[in-house]
């Protein structure tokens, strides 16, 4: 079977990322994948799929030159004679539904994010029938790819889009006198939930509350939210908030922390809290996507309400004034992860996906 999976761009991060793990086990079952990217962004991503043995084609272009993408996917889908297209994220997906409707040719979709633009809701409502399997990065997404887009049972799979490394560097204890170093993995992006945090910390100091040991946090990522949450830390008076940018080593990132913050307002799986977790960090979660499945209340992390920094500031000051807490909790969640997202399952699931693809072309007039 000839795959051409179409994703957004290589932008390092978010669906590119977990790419070379997915085609492997593709590949494990017999497919050949070519990736079709329909534009390049930052590019960051391309090593990783490179380092994987996978061909890349990237096309020059930009994000609203939609005619132009559709020519080139066309061409490239033609050139390399797939069997079956396999797409991720809105615009991969409404543009692959496209050339497989002319193609004749299966398609099958990942849906990764709790969050659709009400425009993207629509038209993906209105093609989603275009698709002949609709893949779920987690059982919320799944229920909600049910709901929101109409598709029913028989055309919805679901594959975690995490696979656990129980060889991930690991996060060292807290030890007294260390100052709590606290960090997330991220765009810089209203998504994520930043700007909660900051007002967070800000009710944090308004409340004077000082924890045994010092802190500071690290955001670790880039995006168009930088200025506006680099005014709202200068206007807060907040100096202990690093924006260093993106993190080219990101496993050894969350190795250095001692607690992971994931504030965010609209989630899939959320893979970064994941790794964190991977990395044997206890959490802070907003109740979004899969994250209020994944970690345990009091046990590996807290969970609060999405875009609520009085809960958020309280979670906070709950793990902050208890830091010998967090090496036992950040245990548990690694034992939690590697439990809920190891290899074998990984590969399980990605087994059974693929037993439901369309094994042919489809023929015109089939």
């Amino acid at each position: 079977m000839r795959i051409a999976y179409v994703i957004n761009s290589l932008e390092g991060g978010g669906a590119a990322l977990p790419v070379p793990a997915v085609a492997r086990v593709l590949a494990r079952h017999g497919a050949a994948v070519e990736i079709l990217a329909l534009t390049r962004r930052d590019g960051r991503a391309l090593s990783a799929m490179q380092a994987a043995g996978l061909r890349v084609a990237v096309r020059e272009g930009g994000e609203r030159d939609h005619p132009a993408a559709i020519a080139w996917l066309d061409r490239q889908v033609e050139r390399g004679g797939a069997d079956l297209i396999w797409t991720s994220l809105t615009r991969a997906t409404l543009l692959g539904q496209l050339v497989g409707a002319r193609r004749r040719l299966p398609v099958v979709s990942w849906q990764h994010n709790a969050f659709l633009k009400p425009a993207n809701q629509m038209l993906l409502r209105a093609t989603q029938k275009l698709t002949a399997l609709w893949v779920c990065d987690s059982e919320s997404v799944t229920d909600l790819t049910a709901r929101r887009l109409g598709v029913g049972p028989e055309r919805l799979s679901t594959w975690p889009l995490f696979s656990a490394d129980a060889d991930a560097p690991q996060a060292e204890p807290w030890r007294p006198g260390e100052t709590l170093r606290l960090g997330s993995l991220g765009r810089l992006h209203p998504a994520k939930g930043y700007d909660v945090l900051v007002a967070a910390l800000a009710r944090m100091r308004a409340e004077g509350f000082t924890p045994p040991a010092p802190f500071h946090v690290t955001l670790s990522g880039e995006g168009a939210a930088r200025t506006q949450l680099e005014a709202a830390l200068r206007q807060a008076g907040i100096e202990n908030v690093r924006l260093p940018g993106y993190d080219d080593e990101p496993r050894e990132f969350l190795a250095s922390l001692h607690l992971y913050l994931q504030p965010s307002r609209a989630e899939g799986l959320c893979i970064a809290a994941h790794e964190a977790m991977q990395a044997g960090l206890p959490t802070i979660v907003s109740a979004v996507g899969e994250l209020p499945w994944s970690v345990r209340p009091g046990k590996t992390g807290l969970v609060v309400p999405a875009g609520d920094p009085e809960a958020l500031a309280r979670a906070l000051m709950t793990l902050l004034g208890q830091p010998q807490r967090l090496a036992a909790m950040g245990a548990a969640s690694r034992a939690r992860v590697l439990e809920r997202f190891g290899a074998a399952a990984f590969a399980t699931a990605g087994a059974a996906v693929f037993s439901r693809l369309p094994k042919r072309r489809v023929l015109p007039g089939a």
